[in-house]
């Protein structure tokens, strides 16, 4: 406080005719003002009798205050009483037993906070009967569309092994499974999907009956209904918004809810007014098994899809991604309905709006390439094309974080903060920092996260019509050239085929490459046969003029072990010259038994490694390498070769020449 009286408008302090205090040190006279008080804080005090009261006023309440469509006048409302009442009634009808009268009477608000809990559950009365079990005696506690600060206090106070780590992310565990379960997913075969889905051997869809899925959806609605509380995520699918699908998802745990709260697309407030009826809706029920007596079941985990229900039900696995990955596949069945292309693909535009579709398996550079600080990211794994250009399926982005590194993605890196979800990291116990090298609980460590948190994402995540549609391979035989220009037939092809090569283990001493083909790039998300989706890419393609390309990120010079991996500054050139469009602008020469198209020259690449062959040393072993590859995606191409197309013949002569010949 000062000495000459400046401080406190209700006091004075003086130094003046001071009688010297016991240390010889003057002592402060403090003089009163008339009328005056010794403290500034002079508000009345706060109106709060209770701990509990005084925490309500510190949260200040947010209304709806959009008007509703068809009232009358243009500031028409429903009361919020209405609206909440309307909002719980189709959760209600969401949770609804099959084969009981009444769904569970559900309530908003976490039954942890007594003095929030609504005064309407005294007003109701129920009379026990037969058919009632003993969860509708009870309430069901609606945790709605809660926001991540809401989340992470849930998952943090309830939930075993959630931690905020030194970055600020979420770490939580996914239980005992740490990734998707592909056996485990079932889809129900009824009389419109037994001639619309692929079945056939190579296919991911195993099927089940309709009882089958209903005693499972069941076990997890009853599981569901027997929790105090469960959580409510009522959400987009697909930015272009005439093609969006209304998504709810019902689950046990914050860590779900708070990961589809990234990965789909957030409401606005208006439109989560007014978001009415979800067209598909998830039980995710994973902290409880499956009987594994039940029909069809193999284990304790099922992921049960009916497309005619609309409804996805998951029993015995936490593993997130299998919501994620499952409205996938929803999407790869309903949008060819609309006659829109759904893709495995990354998606990134440059600045004259040129947008370039990557697709590529694990390990093929489909996230690093895609990720370009000069052009924007529209997605980063899930998108649809439409004839209104293409738009990502997702809101947020499910990256991997095994060795992640500052240095090697800054992108990624820099987006796990507040708000992102860790997937089964391990962390210092003291300073919370993560170790990204660290596979104790898994190698599939995950972050998930909004797409906004990238810094060059374009909002909204939509382009126009791509110019380039890019097959990534790593071709770890070193046979495939560093780039090739495709035609119709071979992007076909390829796109079917969907060809990397990964390195074989070492545990035998064996470190002969070994070839992957998962069709459509993504065989374990297709629920239409792969030829379906590589008519509809050409169809595409051809009317908008995109050029296909098939880039080897593998090897050159020799297979793994004796050749040497495409430098990445390489690969990026070539990206580069098809961005700009100067790579169409070159000469082209064409190889033997794949028949493919290679420039003869890119800038800022070496011109001897653009023909593999050049590369290699032993001209022999280079063509007995290339035709064991072109045996390879023979025998893997027979499986499509006599698929019916409804009525139509097996696939045209021209993709079946659009094969490696020799």
């Amino acid at each position: 406080m000062a000495a000459n009286g400046t401080g406190n408008g209700n006091q004075e302090f003086s130094f003046k005719n001071v009688a010297a205090a016991g240390n010889g040190l003057a002592r402060i006279q403090t003089h009163k003002k008339q009328n005056g008080i010794c403290h500034d804080d002079s508000s009345p005090p706060v109106k709060a009798q209770t701990i509990d009261e005084l925490h309500s006023l510190q949260k200040k309440k947010s209304a709806p205050t959009t008007p509703i469509k068809g009232t009358q006048g243009a500031f028409a409302t429903i009361s919020e009483e209405e609206r909440q009442k309307q909002q719980l009634q189709s959760i209600s009808a969401s949770l609804a037993s099959l084969t009981r009268e009444t769904g569970p009477k559900v309530v908003k608000g976490d039954p942890a906070r007594k003095s929030e809990t609504p005064r309407v559950a005294h007003e109701h009365h129920y009379t026990p009967a037969i058919s009632i079990s003993d969860s509708a005696l009870k309430f069901t506690h609606i945790l709605y569309n809660l926001s991540p600060a809401e989340l992470y206090e849930q998952a943090i106070k309830y939930e075993h092994g959630s931690f905020i780590t030194s970055n600020g992310a979420l770490a939580t565990l996914s239980g005992a499974k740490a990734g998707r379960s592909p056996r485990d997913k079932r889809v129900v075969r009824d009389e419109t999907t037994e001639n619309e889905l692929w079945w056939e051997k190579g296919s991911p869809n195993i099927e089940m009956d309709e009882h089958t899925f209903l005693v499972n959806r069941e076990r997890a609605v009853d599981y569901l209904n027997s929790l105090d509380k469960v959580y409510v995520n009522d959400q987009f699918l697909n930015w272009d918004p005439e093609h969006r699908i209304k998504v709810r998802i019902v689950s046990a745990r914050a860590y779900h809810s708070l990961f589809m709260h990234n990965m789909c697309i957030r409401p606005t407030a208006e439109e989560l007014e007014n978001f009415g009826t979800p067209d598909f809706t998830i039980y995710n029920a994973g902290q409880f098994p499956c009987n594994r007596y039940t029909h069809y079941m193999t284990s304790s985990t099922s992921v049960d899809l009916n497309l005619a229900r609309r409804e996805m039900v998951i029993l015995g696995t936490q593993y997130a991604g299998e919501m994620k990955k499952g409205l996938f596949s929803v999407m790869h069945y309903l949008m060819p309905k609309r006659q829109i292309l759904s893709l495995h693909s990354g998606c990134n535009m440059g600045k004259d709006g040129d947008v370039a579709l990557f697709f590529g398996l694990s390990g093929t550079g489909k996230t690093t390439l895609s990720t370009d600080h000069n052009r924007y990211l529209i997605g980063d794994d899930e998108h649809c094309w439409s004839e209104n250009g293409v738009s990502n399926i997702e809101g947020g982005c499910y990256a991997k974080c095994i060795d992640l590194s500052g240095e090697k993605e800054p992108d990624i890196w820099n987006a796990i903060k507040f708000g992102t979800v860790l997937e089964n990291v391990v962390f210092d116990e003291h300073t919370r920092e993560v170790d990204y090298s660290d596979k104790s609980v898994t190698e599939n460590t995950r972050a998930a996260y909004p797409i906004e948190y990238i810094p060059n994402a374009k909002i909204p995540c939509v382009g126009p019509h791509p110019k380039n549609v890019i097959l990534l391979a790593c071709d770890a035989f070193g046979v495939l050239p560093p780039v090739s220009k495709l035609s119709l037939a071979q992007t076909m092809y390829h796109f079917i085929s969907g060809y990397t090569a990964l390195v074989a283990g070492t545990e035998d001493g064996i470190k002969e490459p070994q070839a992957t083909f998962s069709a459509c790039f993504g065989a374990a998300f297709i629920m239409l046969h792969p030829t379906k989706y590589a008519a509809m890419l050409a169809e595409k393609m051809s009317k908008h003029g995109a050029t296909g390309w098939l880039v080897n990120t593998g090897w050159s010079g020799g297979s793994y072990g004796s050749g040497n991996r495409i430098k990445l500054a390489h690969t990026r050139k070539i990206i580069d010259a098809i961005h700009s469009g100067s790579l169409l602008r070159a000469n082209y020469t064409k190889t033997e038994v794949f028949g493919l198209e290679i420039p003869t020259e890119i800038e800022g690449v070496p011109s001897q490694i653009l023909d593999s062959m050049n590369t290699w040393s032993d001209k022999n072993a280079y063509k007995d390498t290339l035709l064991k590859l072109a045996g390879l995606f023979q025998k893997n191409f027979q499986g499509f070769m006599n698929y019916k197309i409804g009525k139509d013949n097996s696939l045209t002569e021209e993709i079946l020449a659009a094969g490696p010949i020799f």
